[in-house]
């Protein structure tokens, strides 16, 4: 089961009215939505936007009529909102974490722990795999997703293996990938608390769904859809998204457009970590529209 991340918090800086409508550019599972109209009843709405058709065809129905679904890239958002002619809009959130579904039980190859095809897409129409990364690319630019997305340390050994390996035969799972990565690294880096794969997972599953520069195109159109007043969340989870968001923030606060509400960016509480683990890394940063 999916937990939302931060739950408490993310309803906490909204603050929903009745009536009141919201869009989460990452519903997933609808975790934070759900509780949204919890708040917004009778007619407040949530446009939600996932690149998984698969995530929307799994949200309960119990708000169909006011939740409209859109499977999409949320760089898209503001022909999204044009199109269905969606607003006010009183807040928008981001949730950049991955949902439990893709690791557990997407078969997508996002997780190291199961056997499975280097897949990484959450949209199946995506030309790009990891797969196609990993057998394709050039060392270097390997070596440089590895270095910029995942801020691996040992992203040249890792790439000098991968190239060593597929010239023998195709590289295609999940499996092979964390050997040939177990192969290079030191004994002491795959004994650390994150496991030694996480950091190339990571860069793949960025790269192959574009997802940094999803978020970069994104941003500047909140300003435009946020009615005055109106409230931008941003969670995210790694150090990547988290500078993105910041420098996006502050950038608009000098301009005079927002009013950033966390100075320091709000982390989950020991008890919620204790439950949901992997919301440790988990980081929300605020600002209200002026």
């Amino acid at each position: 089961m999916h937990v939302p991340v931060l739950k408490k918090e993310v309803i906490g800086y909204l603050d929903p009215k009745p009536n009141e409508n919201f869009i989460d550019c990452t519903i997933g599972q609808a975790g934070h939505s759900l509780a949204i109209l919890e708040k917004t009843a009778p007619n407040g709405k949530v446009l939600g936007i996932d690149l998984s058709q698969e995530s929307l065809e799994r949200i309960n129905g119990e708000y169909k009529d006011r939740l409209i679904l859109v499977c999409d890239n949320f760089s898209n958002l503001k022909n999204i909102v044009e199109r269905l002619n969606f607003g006010p809009v009183s807040g928008i959130l981001f949730d950049l974490g991955m949902s439990s579904w893709h690791l557990e039980e997407s078969g997508k190859g996002f997780s190291f722990l199961r056997k499975e095809f280097l897949d990484m897409r959450y949209n199946p129409e995506n030309p790009q795999t990891a797969e196609k990364i990993i057998n394709y690319w050039s060392k270097n630019d390997i070596e440089k997703i590895l270095t910029e997305y995942g801020e691996e340390r040992f992203a040249e050994r890792i790439a000098d293996e991968i190239i060593k390996t597929r010239k023998a035969r195709p590289i295609k799972t999940t499996f092979e990938l964390a050997e040939i990565i177990k192969k290079v690294v030191p004994g002491w880096y795959r004994r650390q608390k994150i496991h030694f794969a996480t950091r190339t997972f990571q860069a793949l599953r960025i790269a192959v769904n574009d997802e940094l520069n999803s978020l970069r195109e994104v941003l500047p159109r909140t300003i435009d859809i946020l009615k005055p007043g109106g409230r931008l969340i941003i969670i995210s989870f790694h150090s990547l998204e988290d500078r993105i968001a910041k420098s996006f923030l502050k950038e608009n606060f000098k301009k005079g457009h927002l009013k950033i509400l966390t100075k320091k960016p709000v982390r989950p509480e020991r008890e919620e970590v204790n439950f949901n683990p992997r919301s440790r890394s988990a980081r929300l940063r605020v600002a209200i529209k002026i």
